[in-house]
C-alpha cells in the first residue's frame, strides 16, 4: 500500500508499518561485554587496549551480527500506525507488542557496554508502570521521538473520534 505520508492512512485501512529498526549486537549480554571492552582507552594513538580487543574479537562480533538476523531467531522492532511490535524471523512474525495508547512516556536506558554501540533500551511506561521494553535499539533517541509522535497522533485522533461519536 502506497502512502503519501508514512503511517497516514484511513482508519478503516489495515495496520501499516511506519518505521522498522534492527537491534544492535548490544541487545545481547555478549555484545554489551564487547562494548565495555572496546571502550578501554589505555594506550596511545591507535594502539589502545580497546582497539586491540576490537581487532581480536572480530570473529565473535561477526557471529553476533549474523545471529541477530538469522531466519528464525533474528528480531526487529516495527512501529505501525497502531502499535510498537517486536517481530521475529525472516517472515517478521509478531512476537509481542504494545498499543500506542498503552503508554504515555518512553525512557532510554543505556546499559554498560551499549554506549560504545550508540544503542540503548527503550522502556515504555503508562503512568509509573512499565508496560513494554525493547533492548539494544540503535540510536534510541530518534526511534523514541517517532514513537512518541505516533502515540500523540493516535491518542489525539482517538479522542476526537470519541467526542464525535457522543
Amino acid at each position: 500500500m502506497e502512502q503519501a505520508i508514512a503511517g497516514v492512512v484511513s482508519r478503516e485501512s489495515a495496520e501499516v508499518p511506519v518505521m522498522t529498526v534492527w537491534p544492535s549486537i548490544a541487545a545481547y549480554p555478549s555484545g554489551r561485554f564487547l562494548g565495555r571492552m572496546y571502550h578501554w582507552q589505555t594506550g596511545s594513538y591507535i594502539f589502545r587496549i580497546g582497539n586491540l580487543i576490537a581487532l581480536a574479537s572480530i570473529p565473535h562480533a561477526l557471529a553476533l551480527y549474523a545471529y541477530r538476523i538469522l531466519p528464525y531467531v533474528g528480531m526487529r522492532y516495527t512501529l505501525t500506525n497502531r502499535r510498537v511490535v517486536v517481530q521475529r524471523g525472516l517472515m517478521a512474525v509478531d512476537d509481542r507488542s504494545v498499543n500506542l495508547d498503552r503508554f504515555d512516556r518512553i525512557d532510554v536506558q543505556v546499559q554498560p557496554g551499549q554506549e560504545w554501540f550508540k544503542s540503548g533500551d527503550l522502556i515504555f511506561y503508562h503512568g509509573n508502570t512499565e508496560t513494554f521494553r525493547i533492548e539494544g535499539v540503535s540510536r534510541p533517541e530518534g526511534f523514541r521521538q517517532i514513537c512518541m509522535k505516533s502515540h500523540e497522533a493516535f491518542v489525539g485522533l482517538s479522542e476526537i473520534l470519541e467526542r464525535q461519536a457522543s
